[in-house]
């Protein structure tokens, strides 16, 4: 079977499930190419993890699962029954992972820098991704319906994230910059 189908080749794609096509711009295929770049990113993270970070790996590993499985209710026309939908159960599993790093990374006194170790830097610019899914998955909320644990969600991964971004550069062996007032 061919990738392509020829059949967005004008500007509109369809949904799962759905007989109606939208234009590539509307916002539902917004927000699910976020997504789906989230989950990319976080892919090209993985690939630069050392062997000193298979706890961050596999807690990426678990955080990419749930985005395809966000990107794919995401995906599913309103109509249709969805193959997924994400429960809380995945949101306390974000915030136990922010509790643990929380109680063994040194206390913030001050911002930090994204940056440190390539892993730690590509975290954090997949926590700004993470947060732009998040404001364009809101801004779908505010048109059509989207289970609000996807909302939930993106918002404590960002916050895992930062932290996981801080284990990373820790673990990594590559201190954080610390931001200074002038």
């Amino acid at each position: 079977m061919a990738v392509y189908t020829k059949k967005g080749d004008r500007g509109t794609t369809s949904l799962y499930g759905g007989v109606t096509r939208r234009k590539k711009y509307d916002i539902r295929i917004n927000a699910y190419g976020t997504v789906d770049e989230l989950n990319s990113s976080i892919g090209l993270v993985s690939s630069f993890l050392t062997n000193r970070s298979k706890r961050v790996k596999s807690i990426l590993n678990q955080v990419q699962t749930d985005l395809f499985e966000i990107a794919s209710e995401l995906a599913t026309d309103p109509k249709t029954k969805k193959p997924f939908s994400l429960d809380t159960k995945r949101i306390k599993y974000l915030e136990q992972i922010i509790d643990e790093l929380e109680g063994s990374l040194p206390p913030l006194q001050n911002f930090i820098f994204s940056g440190g170790s390539k892993p730690g830097a590509l975290l954090h610019l997949a926590r700004t991704v993470c947060r732009r899914a998040e404001r364009i998955v809101v801004q779908l909320a505010n048109k059509e319906k989207v289970n609000p644990n996807i909302l939930t969600y993106l918002n404590r991964l960002s916050d895992m994230l930062f932290m996981v971004a801080r284990e990373a550069n820790r673990l990594e062996k590559s201190p954080e910059k610390i931001w200074k007032q002038k």
